[in-house]
């Protein structure tokens, strides 16, 4: 397929990827970067592109590239062939494989294999920087009231239960590893042999118990999927885990319903980010008034 020019010349700038029979289709999925599959000979090349809108949505590039060379040198990330932030484009190498499905790990796939890869993640070399999913969630809240972005109806009603959580957590925190902090199930890909986790653009390190309850939350796992990850992870399901991990996956719903209010106001992909962040608010909201709140609170304030 043909590509415009400034496409063409940016590749050229990659000695792996500079051959006149490259050959380049484009890969579809990409919520914040244009990505491309480009076939050179015998190897094969996945070419991320992004937009200047990286920095409203706390994406640091060079972080990005930082940490996906600690990835790939961990074994669970893709090998970073070029970084070229100047023009917007980080170039790892293809991996052949299955890429996961929300339905797949809802339907049974082996959560412990889920549980060993995030393992092999967190014991790469520290990160360069941290994630406080709070934090973002302040951010993204300020951007979107300076810049009068869409927000759900009640959203501001439930800080003081949010600030509930943060005071929860905080009280037993745990020790911080190097986190991908996005592992919706198409971030895992299976080669048969081994899972690998890709896409490092909110990476930093962070809680272990963000990283099961973010895979928990994006999939959509059941109660009982949840107790076996975390199960998986740490050996036992105990309930200070189960409750650290339900309460982040809440945390994460409903921070990355501002994401998609930004993406909502600022993106030119063609994507419906304010139904996709909608879903995540209303199963948000339905976790703040459950049942189980504020037993989920006592429970993540026991030590571990």
């Amino acid at each position: 397929m043909g590509h415009d020019p400034e496409l063409e010349a940016v590749l050229d700038l990659v000695p792996e990827l500079r051959d006149d029979s490259r050959r380049v289709e484009e890969l579809p999925g990409g919520l914040t970067n244009q990505n491309y599959k480009v076939v050179v000979g015998e190897r094969s090349y996945v070419v991320r592109r992004w937009s200047d809108d990286g920095a409203l949505l706390s994406i640091d590039r060079d972080n990005e590239h930082e940490n996906s060379v600690k990835a790939a040198e961990a074994g669970v990330g893709a090998p970073v062939v070029a970084f070229l932030p100047d023009h917007g484009t980080l170039v790892i190498e293809f991996l052949e494989g299955r890429t996961l499905s929300a339905d797949e790990l809802r339907g049974g796939y082996p959560l412990d294999r889920i549980a060993e890869a995030c393992g092999r993640l967190h014991g790469a070399e520290p990160f360069r920087d941290g994630f406080d999913m709070f934090g973002t969630q302040r951010a993204y809240l300020e951007l979107v009231t300076e810049r009068g972005f869409r927000l759900p109806d009640r959203y501001r009603d439930f800080e003081p239960r949010m600030e509930a959580v943060e005071e929860a957590l905080g009280s037993q925190s745990e020790d911080l590893v190097p986190c991908n902090n996005d592992l919706l199930a198409e971030n895992f890909i299976d080669d048969g042999e081994r899972l690998w986790l890709i896409d490092y653009e909110y990476s930093g390190n962070n809680e272990p118990s963000f990283e099961l309850g973010n895979i928990w939350s994006e999939s959509g796992l059941s109660l009982a999927q949840l107790d076996e990850l975390v199960a998986a992870y740490w050996g036992e399901p105990s309930p200070a885990k189960v409750a650290r991990a339900r309460l982040w996956g809440l945390m994460s719903k409903y921070g990355w319903t501002l994401w998609a209010s930004i993406q909502d106001g600022v993106s030119e992909i063609e994507f419906d980010f304010w139904s996709w962040g909608m879903e995540k608010y209303e199963r948000a909201v339905d976790e703040f008034e459950g049942p189980d709140f504020e037993r989920l609170l006592e429970d993540a304030r026991m030590p571990g």
